[in-house]
């Protein structure tokens, strides 16, 4: 029998995911961090992008978008506190590839201003959906 590890997933909204994993792979701000149970305890900041979590029962994946956050690591517990997620089934294309181009009329004639910023980290976000809806189209060829 395989070692697992409870996952959570949460934002304020409410509770994402929550069950047992063999894996989990978040996409921390210096790069993805595969989890395993027993792992090291560990708190890091995510960034815009897909938490990708193997499940104990059958190996089978799920996959939640979040668009930034922590995550905190222990040996047989994860936790991802996200701003905002959403599961991968429940993207929305159109949605993204908007809020993409509305984000890119906004940085258009800012500099160095808060709606600049502002409009930055929507695009980043948008980026994100749209690099793991092509990631999954991907996977399922």
């Amino acid at each position: 029998m395989a070692m697992t590890m409870h996952v959570d997933v949460v934002s304020a909204e409410g509770e994402i995911f929550s069950g047992t994993a063999e894996e989990v792979f978040v996409p921390a701000e210096m790069g993805e961090i595969g989890v395993m149970p027993r792992h090291t305890p560990l708190i890091s900041r995510l960034k815009p992008g897909e938490v990708r979590v193997k499940l104990a029962e059958g190996g089978e994946s799920t996959s939640i978008f979040v668009s930034g956050g922590m995550v905190e690591i222990q040996p047989h517990v994860v936790t991802v506190l996200a701003d905002t997620g959403i599961r991968a089934q429940d993207l929305d294309e159109a949605k993204a590839l908007e809020a993409k181009k509305r984000a890119e009329e906004a940085m258009q004639g800012q500099e160095d201003s808060l709606e600049f910023a502002k409009a930055r980290s929507e695009l980043v976000e948008a980026m994100a959906q749209l690099a793991l809806l092509e990631e999954l189209r991907k996977r399922a060829r």
